[in-house]
């Protein structure tokens, strides 16, 4: 049986910690579709468009083994039209597992039918957040150790932009 997962997020921007989590998983499922968040709430830095083809650009298994697409559901029903079975998610503290079980209880009793699995980041990777990312990026810091250099361009452009407004 091919097991397929379903990696969800905004990845508002893609991190090192984000990738490490994709191939770890690699490890463990035939397939992996990453599945950006539409999610207008967050009020993202990059768009929809803009998070897909930077992923994309990253995440280097090729298809099918990787996907990429945007989404804008319930992610049970997602998960379920993909033909997926789990929904991958990362956990990096004790403040992220509070949060990712309570999504994860509320997805068993929306769909009994999909498992959560969790997998920590490596412990290089474990203190990233993309918001600690954006903040660095728009000061000026150096993201070399966090990101992929394609990411660390696109965060420059997109703050140079919003500096000169």
């Amino acid at each position: 049986m091919n097991k397929k997962a379903v990696y969800p997020g905004t990845f508002d921007p893609v991190t090192f910690g984000h990738l490490d989590m994709l191939n770890r998983a690699l490890t463990i499922f035939d397939e992996i579709l990453i599945a950006v968040a539409e999610n207008p709430r967050k009020s993202p830095l990059f768009s929809l468009d803009e998070r897909i083809e930077l992923i994309r650009h990253v995440a280097l298994a090729p298809p099918p083994t990787v996907q990429v697409v945007g989404f804008h559901s319930l992610l049970v029903d997602f998960v379920r039209k993909n033909g997926a079975q789990v929904i991958l998610r990362g956990v990096r503290a004790v403040s992220d597992f509070d949060y990712e079980l309570r999504m994860a209880l509320i997805n068993q009793t929306l769909a009994r039918d999909i498992e959560t699995v969790f997998l920590m980041p490596s412990e290089k990777y474990m203190f990233i957040t993309s918001t600690m990312i954006r903040e660095i990026a728009e000061f000026g810091g150096d993201l070399s150790q966090l990101v992929p250099a394609s990411v660390d361009e696109a965060l420059k452009k997109k703050f140079s932009r919003r500096n000169l407004e």
